[in-house]
């Protein structure tokens, strides 16, 4: 099978606690089956170009995965407040795009603990937990606050942070060198950081989520694979965790190369 044009990187759905992930390799408006092809060879070849995944201008350097500059700048999605919800300025009136901002800020956010490396603290949309939960590897998740805007879960974030990595090792992920921990008796250790304004926001449900991925076998050196050094890519793919296509030669991260012009056989 060959499939040319934009990739826009992995989307995938999850069908519950006990089956794998479901993986597709995003091409302009085609999804590509990547379960199946798990144990085969595939190849990504660089077709020498690079265009915006929002205006589809070409562009020499691409930013935030696969935006040209003009639309890094511009657009909403691409706001320093993404990455760091504590400083939303929606309530400033200086937001890129008001209808973005009551769209994807101004609702319910959950606080979660996922544990992909470790145990890390985030958030996330309401409903849209279970995406960013597969797109970070982890295998195992529980909200544990729900606040009605962007800004006050990226507050209780941020303050969580003190105690909870917000970040995941990825590497670790990769390789499968989780630790063993009880989210349950993590969160109720959680619980007792919350600022008291913050208090009336927890979740207390005992059941979490289970999250597994298409994996063969992992690899027990991790080697980053990139188009801007190769021009191709190419290898038996052994798996498919968060963002990463795991092949034999290394590890390919399909969203950091949104935007990238490619032909793709499996």
């Amino acid at each position: 099978m060959e499939l040319q044009g934009t990739l826009h990187g992995l989307v995938h759905t999850y069908h519950g606690n006990e089956q794998p992930v479901d993986y597709y390799l995003q091409i302009n408006g085609e999804k590509l089956p990547l379960n199946e092809q798990i144990g085969s060879e595939v190849t990504i070849s660089f077709l020498g170009e690079k265009r915006c995944i929002a205006c589809g201008r070409k562009t020499n350097k691409t930013f935030n995965n696969g935006y040209c500059y003009p639309c890094f700048t511009r657009l909403p999605e691409n706001d320093l407040c993404i990455v760091k919800p504590h400083q939303c300025h929606f309530d400033q009136g200086t937001c890129r795009d008001e209808r973005f901002g009551e769209s994807h800020c101004m609702i319910p956010h959950y606080v979660y603990l996922a544990l992909s490396s470790d145990v890390k603290v985030g958030l996330t949309r309401k409903h849209n937990q279970f995406k960013r939960w597969v797109d970070q590897g982890a295998i195992r998740a529980i909200p544990i606050a729900e606040l009605p805007t962007r800004r006050m879960a990226g507050e209780l974030e941020a303050h969580l942070s003190q105690y909870l990595p917000d970040k995941t090792n990825w590497r670790k992920m990769l390789k499968g060198e989780v630790a063993e921990r009880d989210l349950l008796q993590i969160r109720d250790e959680v619980f007792g950081y919350f600022p008291e304004e913050f208090k009336p926001f927890r979740i207390k449900e005992d059941e979490w989520v289970d999250i597994t991925y298409p994996m063969l076998e992992s690899l027990n050196k991790i080697t980053s694979l990139s188009l801007d050094k190769q021009e191709q890519v190419s290898g038996r793919l052994l798996g498919i965790k968060a963002q990463y296509l795991v092949l034999d030669a290394g590890v390919f991260h399909a969203k950091k190369h949104a935007g990238y012009q490619v032909k793709v056989m499996v």
